[in-house]
């Protein structure tokens, strides 16, 4: 299903839950069913990331809180991210580091 549909079936979703028409419980499966999953990534990929952003290995392991042999794993193809690791590399590849930053 196309972003744009789900997003509006997600908003008229919400704006029924907001009227109280809808309740928690199915406004919380509209949640579940709209949330995109994180795209997997390869290690070109990660590195591309990492490049974009101008920083080292050890620079990006401090950023997502894993260690520089994770991210030089990551970037060779000797491990793959996955669950937050992979969803946190999502959005820094398409909003910046400084979305994570205090």
């Amino acid at each position: 299903m196309s972003s744009k549909i789900l997003k509006a079936v997600h908003e008229t979703a919400k704006n029924l839950h907001d009227a109280g028409i809808m309740n928690t419980i199915t406004m919380r499966e509209f949640d579940m069913l709209c949330l995109k999953p994180a795209r997997k990534m390869t290690p070109n990929q990660i590195k591309k990331v990492r490049l974009k952003e101008k920083i080292s290995q050890p620079v990006f392991a401090l950023f997502l809180n894993v260690s520089p042999s994770t991210i030089k794993k990551w970037e060779t193809g000797e491990k793959i991210p996955s669950g937050v690791a992979l969803r946190l590399l999502n959005v820094v590849e398409h909003r910046g580091l400084d979305i994570i930053q205090d």
